[in-house]
């Protein structure tokens, strides 16, 4: 069994609540979710969001548009992805954040057939980035995921799910899906709200007409108008991950 586990949370210091913004109506997390239901690989789709009273309004949007929903610990985010994915007994996991409302099923399915393919512990196709950042996706196998959530003990570690496999990447056999030419600087993720004017725009233009709209409709779209694409270019790829690295060499 392939499980979707997809991490959010609604206390983001850069642009608060964003997981619940509404985009053409829906918050943009019910979009998010309608994308990765499109994925003819994933056999279950969980959400996993923190037990803290604000992340309450992300379990009651999860029980309205039936999804599962899992509430673990705020900032020990790889016990609450290892306990999220107890209840299922998947063989794999696959790792979506809920930041990323161009999420590509079609890049998730074609990532999880290379996994399966080459007995992989883990692979992703953001090891090198080749992709825009937006589409990032990871799959690792339950026993990998077991492991992780023995070893991994910093601060980093635990909040970033699988950092410790790039801190060691020798101990695993790892696959990687890129690209050619590499997209990895366009940002289609939201962390600032120049992000979410961008995916805002991209819907507008493209949801009414074809709500199953793909990548490739997405750059067809910023060739036409490559005014769109500047509109968030002054942020950089991972400052989540730069941030916790910096908080732990400063504690």
């Amino acid at each position: 069994m392939i499980l979707g586990i997809l991490q959010a949370r609604a206390n983001s210091s850069r642009l608060p609540g964003k997981v619940l913004k509404p985009l053409l109506g829906e918050p943009m997390l019910a979009r998010q979710i309608e994308r990765l239901k499109r994925s003819a690989r994933l056999d279950q789709l969980v959400v996993a969001t923190s037990d803290q009273r604000e992340d309450e309004a992300i379990a009651a949007l999860c029980a309205e548009l039936d999804v599962p929903c899992f509430r673990g610990p705020l900032d020990d985010v790889l016990l609450r992805f290892h306990l999220a994915a107890q209840p299922f007994g998947p063989s794999q996991i696959v790792r979506l954040t809920g930041d990323c409302p161009l999420a590509d099923p079609a890049l998730i399915d074609e990532l999880i057939a290379l996994h399966l393919d080459g007995g992989y512990d883990y692979s992703s196709n953001c090891w090198e980035p080749s992709y825009p950042d937006g589409l990032d996706a990871e799959i690792l196998s339950a026993a990998t995921l077991d492991l992780l959530a023995e070893r991994a003990h910093t601060r980093t570690e635990r909040e970033h799910v699988t950092y410790y496999i790039r801190q060691h990447a020798d101990a695993f056999k790892i696959g990687t899906l890129s690209r050619t030419p590499s997209l990895a600087h366009l940002r289609w993720t939201v962390d600032e709200p120049a992000d979410f004017a961008l995916i805002e725009q991209i819907y507008q233009r493209l949801y009414p007409s074809n709500p199953a709209f793909a990548t490739d409709d997405i750059l067809a779209l910023l060739a036409r108008e490559p005014q769109l694409a500047t509109l968030n270019t002054q942020h950089q790829r991972n400052e989540g991950l730069a941030s916790s690295l910096a908080k732990e060499n400063h504690s």
